[in-house]
């Protein structure tokens, strides 16, 4: 485990104070992207344990597909080709009040180097039958949703 890994809990509550007074809403994107093989691109955060899908927060001024596609150059080097499709919507409530997550398929893209340095320590393509045993919780669902293995949850 790393500093940002080990720091991440006790600077949780300051970055929700700021979030919670800079905006009454908050809203995130993930984005979901398969090879010819049928794996999905997952990312490891350098301050979060486990694997995700690649993803963040929506910029003022920002559209959500704006959003996605700029998570997914910078976290994992996806150049989407077309526009993101809009898989789901699902409230975080429970984790933070206000927060609302979007998922989003890109089915046409390119690779290239990412953009974003420090925050991604690791970046993997996995079958979604065979995700990596610390694959986040909310990882594993919205993907259990996607490819028909569970009933989709509006709850994140």
């Amino acid at each position: 485990m790393n500093w940002r890994q080990r720091i991440e809990p006790f600077s949780r509550p300051f970055f929700f104070a700021w979030s919670r007074m800079s905006r009454g809403m908050t809203l995130g994107v993930r984005g979901v992207v398969t090879d010819g093989e049928g794996r999905v691109l997952l990312v490891k955060h350098t301050y979060l344990a486990g694997w995700w899908l690649p993803g963040g927060g929506v910029d003022r001024g920002e559209t959500t597909q704006t959003a996605v596609i700029r998570e997914l150059r910078e976290e994992a080097g996806v150049i989407a080709r077309s526009a993101p499709r809009l898989i789901s919507i699902h409230s975080n409530e429970r984790f933070f009040r206000g927060d609302h997550v979007l998922i989003f398929a890109v089915d046409d893209y390119d690779l290239t180097e990412r953009t974003s340095h420090g925050e991604i320590a690791a970046i993997g393509w996995f079958a979604p039958d065979a995700l990596p045993e610390d694959a986040h919780r909310s990882t594993r669902a919205r993907l259990a949703e996607i490819f028909g293995q569970a009933p989709a949850d509006p709850e994140w």
